[in-house]
């Protein structure tokens, strides 16, 4: 990912100053619980998304940087509803808001991240731009609440989980991804082409976080390993497990992840059920698949340091442990 960072530093520093900027408030619990999570270490990938593709595209104003930090809040927002509905204590290494500050300031300083992202939206004047990140915030929400039928349900298939993931994660990939070229005035086959890109490149990213849960070292993965395990999420490895395991094991994955009666030693034993029939692996080759995607979406455009950028990124994401 340094190529990247380096080539959108600049602008990288524009957008930081502008999410700052954005977050301030008259009431004192929204910057400070706002600023907890955005300083926290993120990795910024859908920002930065949106500035390389509007690089890649020959853009020079300036509009992708508020849209960039736009796309940073509404991702923001989805982090602190999330570890609320997940229950969750730890992310990056940190607290979650929601551990120090309790739920309810975590949802709602979360719907001022996203009324705070609309205002740049409009303040962009695109609506072309308007119509991209609205879309991409309402099918987020909708593969939120499409997730949280589907915890704890075993039975869930590999397609209806595909698609929880493309709605949940990918889509703002997609979206931020387009951006860039809608600002450049491109045609509309880079627009798709650069769509395309973004949710290949979330589908990718997802199955990988699916399997770091289960196989990363908690140092590096900075958040508790086998939280997904603990809360009863359905990821792909353990559909994958559930659908070669034998009547004991499925008895085991109902237990654990449809009860969630959960014992001592149950991680270790999913993660040896995952070993025994390379769940991790297959997910794994799942997410190559889709990085293949990605890379193939870039083909058209010219050979210059942002594609190289983009294409490194793609590996990235696959290889990272973290």
């Amino acid at each position: 990912m340094e190529s990247l960072r380096r080539l959108v530093a600049a602008d990288m520093e524009k957008v930081n100053r502008a999410i700052v900027e954005n977050m301030q408030s008259p009431v004192a619990l929204i910057p400070q619980l706002a600023g907890h999570i955005v300083a926290s270490g993120g990795k910024r990938l859908r920002p930065m998304l949106t500035l390389a593709t509007a690089g890649l595209c020959g853009y020079t104003g300036e509009r992708h940087i508020g849209l960039a930090a736009c796309v940073e809040f509404i991702h923001t927002a989805t982090l602190l509803h999330d570890d609320v509905v997940d229950e969750s204590d730890l992310r990056r290494g940190r607290d979650t808001a929601n551990a120090v500050w309790g739920n309810q300031a975590s949802v709602l300083v979360g719907d001022f991240l996203f009324s705070r992202a609309f205002q740049l939206m409009v303040g962009d004047g695109s609506l072309k731009v308007l119509k991209i990140l609205s879309d991409a915030s309402a099918i987020i929400a909708e593969g939120e609440v499409h997730q949280l039928v589907t915890t704890n349900d075993i039975a869930t298939t590999e397609d209806a989980y595909l698609e929880v993931i493309r709605c949940k994660t990918a889509q703002l990939f997609a979206a931020a991804a387009q951006i860039g070229p809608v600002v450049a005035e491109r045609p509309e086959a880079e627009e798709l082409a650069l769509e395309n890109f973004g949710r290949d490149l979330g589908v990718a990213f997802q199955l990988v976080d699916d399997v770091l849960d289960y196989a990363a070292e908690q140092a590096a993965l900075g958040k508790t390993v086998g939280d997904d395990f603990r809360e009863g999420k359905v990821t792909l490895p353990v559909i994958l497990a559930c659908q070669a395991g034998d009547a004991t094991e499925r008895a085991f994955w109902k237990r654990t992840i449809e009860d969630l009666d959960q014992r001592d030693d149950d991680l270790a034993e999913a993660q040896r059920l995952m070993a025994q029939h390379g769940t991790l692996e297959a997910s794994l080759d799942r997410a190559r698949t889709y990085a293949g995607a990605a890379r193939e979406a870039l083909r058209g455009f010219p050979s210059n340091p942002y594609r190289a950028a983009l294409e490194e990124l793609v590996d990235f994401c696959v290889e990272r442990a973290y």
